[in-house]
């Protein structure tokens, strides 16, 4: 749709109003435009009743700071957001805006020539990120992280000075409510590229910021197994993990299908589980700094941090406000990432011990797969042989396609509920019981039992456990 037919859609709104920022942006680029917003000098709320009654859509409120209104729905082919001018003036209006791309305006109605008091057409042109003033980020510090998904979003570069002032201002960022960064960082984790983003707000001075662990351990060497400091790891991480993410196919081969499936499910905060993936990706290590020890012979040790790390994690997703199911998730993956590569050196695995570690990582066994492989794989120092990470991914295959089978197979129940068993042995129910239960549920995997068997087992396990 172009600007045109946006500013047709708008002709219900009586009041001089003005499309100004990512809408008017994205359709100069002739980009698909999701949102429009319109800045009003007048009622927003009867603006967009009107707007609403014309198209068959829906308003509501918005932000009652701001005085805000919504319109969505019906013929609209995109959200219509409308506020009041900011300061009474459309030039005071931009001027209190993040960039120069943003602070453009074209009138709703009349006049079609576009509104650029900042050069902001210009910076369009040459395809740059500039701050309108030199307090834009000091005014609303969210703007830091807008800045580096904008960048990747649209492919663009940031300016040098505005670079300068968003490293000056990152110390700002925690002064704004967790609530609003964890949506901004949601925008950015669902970009189709959300590793060059991450990778963005490091060179933007702003990640540390937002996890200070992660500045701890910029420079902070690790074991000759490593081929990066330990920021630098964790960078190749989140990427190695967007790309699996992405394309599960090159390294998971056959199951890759059945990842992908499981990893486009919804989890929590308008994240798909792979999408959320990136958050342990990029916290997994993250305890590393307070945690480095080194032993009398030399040797780099981190001992712990997956604990250390998983604390840490749920604390700073405490202060996102995120998601109870985001959180856990997190939290789960990074405490559990090294699981799996404990297991590469006691090869051959039996079903049982897959079994036991998959339900040891439940409910995220595929993200806690895929995160291993991105880590086994960003660590490759001078070292490291290629027959290690050829036999870690070899698993990873192995334990994600016996995962999917016991999917298939479906519940694993026993022929005799623990009532029956414990009125069998005439012993008292306790913690025994979900004991004797796993343990049948361990011998089912391996073969078909009826009552018969399962109270032949149960008796012969009780004799070896007695009360």
């Amino acid at each position: 749709m172009n600007l045109e037919e946006i500013r047709a859609s708008l002709d219900p709104i009586a009041a001089p109003a003005w499309i100004v920022g990512g809408g008017l942006r994205d359709a100069l680029l002739r980009r698909t435009v999701a949102d429009v917003d319109l800045a009003i000098a007048g009622d927003a709320q009867v603006a967009a009743k009107a707007i609403a009654r014309a198209h068959g859509a829906g308003c509501f409120t918005l932000s009652a700071a701001f005085g805000s209104w919504r319109v969505q729905g019906g013929r609209l082919p995109y959200t219509v957001d409308i506020t009041p001018l900011q300061g009474g003036a459309l030039a005071e209006d931009l001027s209190r805006r993040d960039l120069t791309i943003n602070a453009l305006a074209l009138a709703a109605r009349g006049d079609a020539e576009i509104i650029d008091l900042y050069g902001g057409r210009a910076d369009l042109d040459s395809r740059v990120l500039r701050q309108v003033t030199p307090t834009a980020f000091r005014a609303d510090p969210v703007r830091l992280l807008r800045l580096a998904r904008l960048a990747t979003q649209l492919g663009f570069t940031v300016e040098p000075t505005t670079r300068a002032a968003a490293q000056a201002d990152a110390h700002l960022l925690w002064t704004c409510p967790g609530e609003r960064l964890r949506e901004e960082l949601g925008r950015m984790l669902r970009l189709d590229d959300p590793a060059a983003a991450v990778l963005g707000l490091d060179e933007i001075g702003v990640l540390g910021a937002l996890v200070p662990e992660l500045e701890q351990a910029r420079g902070l060497d690790q074991s000759e197994y490593h081929q990066h400091d330990v920021l630098g790891h964790t960078l190749e991480v989140v990427q190695r993990t967007a790309a699996l993410v992405r394309d599960p196919e090159p390294v998971f081969r056959g199951v890759a299908p059945r990842i992908l499936e499981v990893l486009a499910e919804p989890l929590a905060d308008d994240l798909t589980r792979g999408q959320a993936l990136l958050w342990p990706a990029l916290l997994h290590d993250m305890a590393k700094a307070q945690t480095k020890s080194i032993t009398p012979q030399g040797r780099v040790t981190f001992f712990g941090h997956d604990r250390v790390g998983a604390a840490g994690a749920d604390a700073l997703l405490r202060e996102l406000r995120a998601a109870t199911r985001l959180r856990e998730a997190t939290v789960h993956c990074v405490r559990r990432h090294l699981a799996l590569g404990f297991l590469v050196h006691r090869q051959p695995l039996s079903l049982r011990d897959m079994d036991r570690y998959l339900r040891s990582t439940s409910p995220v066994e595929v993200e806690l797969i895929v995160l291993s492989v991105a880590d086994r794989l960003a660590t490759n120092g001078p070292r490291t042989r290629e027959s290690a990470i050829t036999r870690h991914l070899a698993l990873a295959r192995l334990v994600l396609a016996t995962h999917f089978a016991l999917l298939d197979r479906g519940p694993i129940r026993p022929p005799i509920n623990g009532a029956q068993i414990a009125a069998a042995l005439g012993r008292p129910p306790g913690a025994w019981l979900s004991e004797l239960l796993m343990a049948l549920r361990e011998e089912q995997l391996v073969r078909v039992m009826n009552s018969e068997k399962a109270l032949d087992f149960a008796q012969k396990w009780s004799e070896r456990h007695p009360m």
